[in-house]
């Protein structure tokens, strides 16, 4: 396939066009293990990790990129964050039964939008919102792209339930050297040849056959991969803090009819527990003996 669980940028000389490769195998079966998704949710969550993973490269800071989808059918919310390391995770929610043979979009069914959110680890958060408008998740990006960053954007995504791949193409602005008929000549050239792309093309190929196959008359410049994970930087530490924005009342009501307050992690399901004796430390840290900031 499309090398597993990598990320591969490229360059076509001589143009304003650029891309990325991406392929999930390990880290696309992580995400599905910790859930029983129906397989249309499956599908979505795969061409979303992969679409997300190749948006990531746009980010040239520390930080993390999400893409989120919300609707008012079978799927209330999906989600997918990959950060500038290739560190990716995924959630999705859903409700009754859900047909094999439903095309994965609907379910999010009328009325859905989408965000794709980015957010430095020093620095303002930014977020675009679009309606989702298209049959694909791929064109409902090139619609976000086409809205919110006015640069011409292709996506070809792909899941079958094990490993998950997306090609994404992008103009760059243009430049004073090149004539706008070039421009747009290069653009709807090297777009055309991606559109003959297969879905077996995408997940049995490794990147440079693909490439190689796709543009064998073009010069491909190609970055070294980055190797892709699921990863998800939950901790104790964190769902404390998270539990120290609520009410001291609150919690201690909590407490009159269980003996643990129990956070789980909507990305890993991990459950942290926290004692009465945790809680204290939270609000009052110099109630604890020896080191403060330990937890129980």
């Amino acid at each position: 396939m499309s090398n597993p669980d990598q990320i591969q940028r490229f360059l076509f000389d001589d143009t304003q066009v650029r891309g990325v490769v991406t392929g999930l195998q390990q880290s696309y079966q992580a995400i599905l293990a910790r859930d029983s998704y129906p397989r249309p949710v499956q599908l979505l969550l795969g061409e979303m990790m992969a679409a997300c993973a190749a948006i990531s490269t746009m980010m040239k800071f520390d930080g993390r990129l999400s893409i989120q989808a919300r609707g008012e059918g079978a799927l209330s919310i999906i989600q997918a964050e990959c950060d500038n390391q290739a560190d990716i995770r995924a959630i999705a929610r859903w409700q009754g039964d859900i047909s094999d043979e439903l095309p994965p979009l609907q379910l999010l069914a009328e009325g859905g939008r989408m965000a794709i959110t980015i957010e430095p680890a020093n620095g303002k958060r930014y977020q675009g919102v679009v309606a989702l408008e298209g049959d694909t998740l791929a064109a409902c990006l090139e619609g976000y792209f086409s809205r919110s960053e006015q640069l011409p954007t292709r996506f070809y995504l792909t899941a079958d339930g094990k490993d998950a791949a997306a090609v994404m193409l992008q103009a760059l602005p243009e430049q004073s050297h090149q004539s706008r008929e070039e421009y747009q000549e290069d653009w709807a050239r090297l777009t055309t040849l991606a559109d003959t792309l297969t879905p077996e093309e995408m997940l049995g190929l490794d990147n440079e056959t693909l490439l190689t196959r796709l543009y064998h008359e073009e010069t491909v410049r190609t970055f070294p991969a980055m190797d892709m994970r699921f990863y998800c930087d939950c901790s104790k530490e964190r769902c404390g803090a998270a539990l120290a924005t609520l009410a001291r009342q609150e919690l201690d009501e909590i407490f009159e009819d269980e003996p643990l307050i129990r956070v789980h992690c909507q990305f890993c399901n991990e459950e942290y527990c926290f004692d009465q004796a945790d809680i204290e430390t939270l609000f009052n840290p110099n109630a604890s003996q020896g080191d403060p900031g330990v937890l129980h």
